[in-house]
């Protein structure tokens, strides 16, 4: 019967973080304009899947959020990902999509190791919640610059920002943007799947029940 309880509850709140991960993704609410460039929000829902829920929901949310936004690129609303999809829908299907599961499930994984030394537990959530934001922009940049750093589109974003290698160029384009990200999603993603797994009477030791193993 608790099983079962517990299964409801997980297929609840994936639904619901599913949920939370579209309207951001459809809505201004997921974005914050910053010059050229949009300050994404859609890594907080994923965040706290992979830390409420464990790697495996972190990986799901992490796919709806790339799937979104390699919709987005499908229907005409970014012009990056326009330009980058007419040089290699798969390449950019590999950067939208892929690279979101592999943060997702990543802060999952990172939450999980560092629980288990984390004696108080907010260092482990501060961590999961920040690494989530920076994952997104490690994989999301990284697979631009493996993919398509040669193409023309981004020879040319080289070339208006003056940069001299790829390096520069990652950090000319994550900019404000990407410190926005990291203190919003991680103080957001921290909080919140600090508060719901207190709500649900969740670790409040860390992983007690391994601890005799331990010792």
């Amino acid at each position: 019967m608790k099983k079962k309880a517990n299964n409801i509850r997980f297929m609840t709140q994936l639904a619901l973080l599913t949920a939370i991960t579209l309207v951001l993704a459809y809505t201004p609410l997921g974005y914050l304009r910053i010059g050229p460039f949009n300050a994404s929000f859609l890594s907080v829902p994923v965040c706290i899947g992979a830390i409420v829920m464990g790697p495996g929901a972190g990986a799901f949310l992490g796919m709806v959020f790339g799937l979104t936004s390699f919709g987005n690129a499908l229907t005409g609303g970014s012009s990056m990902g326009i330009a980058l999809l007419s040089v290699s829908p798969v390449g950019y299907f590999v950067q939208a999509v892929v690279g979101r599961v592999l943060m997702g499930l990543c802060v999952g994984l990172i939450f999980r190791a560092l629980r288990r030394v984390d004696k108080r537990g907010w260092f482990s959530y501060a961590v999961g919640a920040v690494s989530a934001p920076l994952l997104n922009t490690v994989f999301y940049m990284g697979l631009m610059v493996l993919l398509f750093y040669n193409c023309e589109y981004v020879q040319t974003k080289v070339v208006e920002l003056g940069v001299v290698n790829p390096i520069m160029f990652v950090l000319a384009i994550v900019g404000v943007q990407g410190l926005v990200e990291v203190l919003v999603c991680g103080t957001v993603g921290c909080v919140v799947s600090k508060a719901i797994d207190t709500a649900f009477g969740k670790r409040k030791a860390p992983l007690a029940a391994e601890q005799p193993a331990a010792k």
